[in-house]
């Protein structure tokens, strides 16, 4: 395998006076592209089992293309991912109130989240074995409502075992709450099928954390066995999906079972067709699994397709929906001294 390499372009424009730009990483078999608005994966080429390479992510060929509203694709979202429960959550004691922006629940950040905001460059990094870039974010106190001042850093890594890796670190001056992911959706075909529904999904989870009638986790740990969930096994994505009708899919959080903290892969996605397999490591201890449920096709993206509902799945390595609020779920909170350190990998290979 040939040795990583990275490229980068001149910035490409300006968001509130600060520059924006793209890298690519690619070795002898895979590309990928990103940029510092949103920490976000702009591109996946990955090639099928006869060589031949497509982009398998949603997204835009341009930076400033993401300035026009998306379903967050390929960013970072943050600070916490997924849903808390009416915005609210209490911290020794006190309670915080963060902006409502999903229903009656705060979503993926909040209004402005870390989706929306420019990264700074700290490091571009090539080595023998990988290249990528290290981005970095300090999140002010009381942004979108979480208390104390938080330095992020994510950073994206091609190897030459066409693995992407995705490492979140995060520190704060006070105590608050986090839960980073990317938000990248796939479609193994690159979306020469215009849906997910053959592609075969493998989960190693045998419990969900169950959800009430607010889209949020009722508290309960639920068995898959017996429901449209079970994923235990490789099963066809859309054998169960029109199951789901509150949902319209998949939008489910699933505990994985790697208690343990060590990375282990926890999900494999495999198209059929073109032989594309995507296996997903992560040392977290959920998965949302995510069916692309209110795509409409009103967004035509890079591959010149329109997005329709189930275009795509996101596979959003995570801390539990509504964590703060559930002392039985893992603990979200991070305390001055703590370092938060996560990491998720993406092994692509085609067979």
């Amino acid at each position: 395998m040939a040795k990583p390499i990275i490229t980068n372009t001149p910035a490409e424009n300006l968001i509130n006076g600060q520059e924006v730009f793209s890298f690519v990483v690619s070795n002898d078999s895979l590309e990928v592209s990103f940029t510092n608005y949103g920490c976000t994966i702009m591109s996946i080429l990955a090639p099928d089992k006869n060589g031949h390479k497509k982009n398998m992510v949603s997204g835009f060929a341009r930076p400033a293309d993401y300035l026009n509203p998306h379903p967050y694709f390929g960013c970072v979202v943050g600070r916490f991912a997924n849903r808390i429960a009416l915005g609210k959550f209490t911290l020794n004691g006190k309670q915080y109130q963060l902006p409502v922006n999903n229903g009656s629940n705060h979503l993926h950040g909040g209004i402005v989240g870390f989706n929306k905001k420019v990264w700074s460059v700290k490091q571009i990094i090539s080595s023998e074995d990988a290249a990528g870039v290290a981005f970095t974010y300090t999140s002010a106190d009381m942004e979108e409502g979480y208390p104390g001042t938080m330095e992020v850093t994510v950073t994206y890594l091609l190897n030459a075992n066409n693995e992407l890796i995705l490492q979140y670190e995060a520190t704060c001056d006070q105590p608050t709450i986090i839960n980073l992911t990317n938000h990248s959706y796939f479609n193994l075909s690159g979306f020469s099928d215009d849906t997910i529904d053959e592609h075969l999904l493998k989960i190693n989870a045998g419990n969900y954390t169950k959800k009430n009638e607010h889209n949020v986790p009722s508290g309960e740990i639920a068995p898959v066995e017996n429901t449209p969930l079970d994923f235990r096994g490789y099963k066809r994505i859309g054998q169960n999906i029109n199951e789901l009708i509150t949902d319209k899919g998949y939008d489910h959080n699933f505990v994985l079972q790697n208690s343990t903290g060590a990375i282990s892969l926890v999900a494999e996605l495999q198209e059929p067709v073109s032989g594309r397999l995507l296996q997903v490591l992560t040392n977290q201890p959920g998965i949302q699994v995510y069916t692309a449920n209110w795509w409409d096709g009103s967004i035509t993206g890079v591959q010149g397709v329109p997005y329709r509902q189930h275009g795509a799945v996101a596979l959003e390595t995570q801390n539990f929906p509504d964590a703060p609020n559930h002392s039985n779920f893992p603990n979200a909170i991070l305390s001055p001294g703590e370092v938060y350190n996560t990491t998720t990998i993406y092994r692509f290979s085609a067979m």
